[in-house]
C-alpha cells in the first residue's frame, strides 16, 4: 500500500497545532462528505483518507509514533518494545552463562520476523508477543433535531460501515467508546476501541442548555396589558399559553416537561423557558394615540 502522507491530505504542516488540525479535518470533511457527494467514489475515498489522517494526528500519542516512524508508525512500538525485551532476555542469558555482551546487539533482524507472525529469537522464541490495536477517533455531526429521539446511523470509519444506535440527548462535544471497533490487534492481540465525537450543530430558534431550552416569544402590548392566550412553538409541536394581566417585558413562563429528552432515558424531559418580549405598536391611528393620551392621565 502507498504512504499516505497525513499532513499532505490535511492540507496542514507539520508544525501544525491541535487547533488547526481540527480545523482543517471540519473544512475538508464538510467539502467531501458522502452526503454531499452521493455516488462520488473519488470523494468517497478521500473521506476516508481524511477519517485516517485526523484519526491519527489529533492524537498526540499517534502523532509522535506517526513523525518518529513515518508509514511504519503503527509498528513503531512493538518495535521498540521487542528490542527491549530481547535485549533484557538476552542479557539474563548470558549472566546465567557467566559473561556479559556489551556489543552493538546485532541480533535484532529475528525481530522483523516477528512482527509479520514470526516468533523472537533467544528467551521468547516459540511465542508471539500480543500487541493491541489502535484506537480510532471519528466525528458525528448531527443537527439538534436529530438527536431529539433517538436514532439509528451509519458510519463509515476505515473503510468499515458501523451501525449505531444514537441516544436521545447526546450533547455537543459528548465523545462515546464503541469497544474493539477500532485498529486490529498484532499476533491475536485485542482490537483498538473506536471513539465518537458528536459535533451538534443548532439550527433552531430554540437555546439549549443541559436538558432545559429556552426560547423568546414576542407579545403584543394589548395581550401583555389585558391578558389572554397565545399559541407557541414547542421543540415537537404547538401549545396555548395563558398570559396574565400586567405582564412585564421579559418575563419568563416555564412549561414543565417541554424540554429536551435526558441522555438515555428519553421519556424524561427537561423544561422549556419562554422569555416574554413585549412589542410596542410600530403606529397609531388618531383613535389610537388619543385614547392613550387619556390613558396617560389617569396615571
Amino acid at each position: 500500500m502507498a504512504f499516505i502522507d497525513y499532513y499532505k491530505i490535511l492540507g496542514v504542516d507539520k508544525n501544525a497545532s491541535e487547533a488547526e488540525i481540527k480545523k482543517a479535518y471540519r473544512k475538508m470533511a464538510r467539502k467531501y462528505h458522502p452526503d454531499l457527494n452521493p455516488n462520488d467514489k473519488e470523494a468517497e475515498q478521500k473521506f476516508k483518507q481524511l477519517n485516517e489522517a485526523n484519526e491519527v494526528l489529533s492524537n498526540p500519542e499517534f502523532r509522535k509514533k506517526y513523525d518518529k516512524y513515518g508509514e511504519h508508525w503503527k509498528d513503531g512500538e512493538a518495535y521498540e518494545k521487542a528490542k527491549q525485551q530481547q535485549k533484557q532476555s538476552q542479557r539474563q542469558h548470558q549472566r546465567s552463562s557467566g559473561y556479559e555482551d556489551f556489543g552493538n546487539g546485532a541480533e535484532y533482524s529475528d525481530f522483523f520476523e516477528s512482527m509479520f507472525g514470526g516468533n523472537f529469537s533467544g528467551g521468547n522464541r516459540g511465542r508471539n508477543v500480543k500487541f493491541r490495536g489502535q484506537d480510532f477517533n471519528a466525528q458525528l455531526h448531527l443537527n439538534l433535531r436529530d438527536v431529539y429521539t433517538t436514532q439509528k446511523q451509519v458510519l463509515t470509519v476505515n473503510g468499515k460501515n458501523i451501525r449505531l444506535s444514537i441516544p436521545a440527548g447526546v450533547t455537543n462535544g459528548q465523545i462515546i467508546k464503541i469497544k474493539g471497533k477500532g485498529g486490529k490487534g498484532i499476533n491475536g492481540g485485542p482490537d483498538g476501541d473506536l471513539y465518537i465525537e458528536f459535533i451538534i450543530e443548532n439550527n433552531t430558534s430554540f437555546k439549549r442548555d443541559g436538558v432545559n431550552l429556552y426560547k423568546t416569544v414576542d407579545l403584543d402590548l394589548y395581550t401583555a396589558v389585558l391578558g389572554g392566550e397565545i399559541t407557541i412553538e414547542t421543540f415537537n409541536g404547538k401549545a396555548k399559553l395563558k398570559v396574565k394581566p400586567h405582564t412585564q417585558n421579559g418575563t419568563q413562563v416555564k412549561l414543565k416537561g417541554k424540554g429536551f429528552p435526558k441522555y438515555k432515558k428519553e421519556e424524561e424531559h427537561g423544561d422549556l423557558y419562554i422569555t416574554y418580549n413585549v412589542k410596542l405598536p410600530d403606529r397609531l391611528s388618531d383613535k389610537e394615540k388619543a385614547l392613550f393620551e387619556e390613558l396617560a392621565k389617569l396615571q
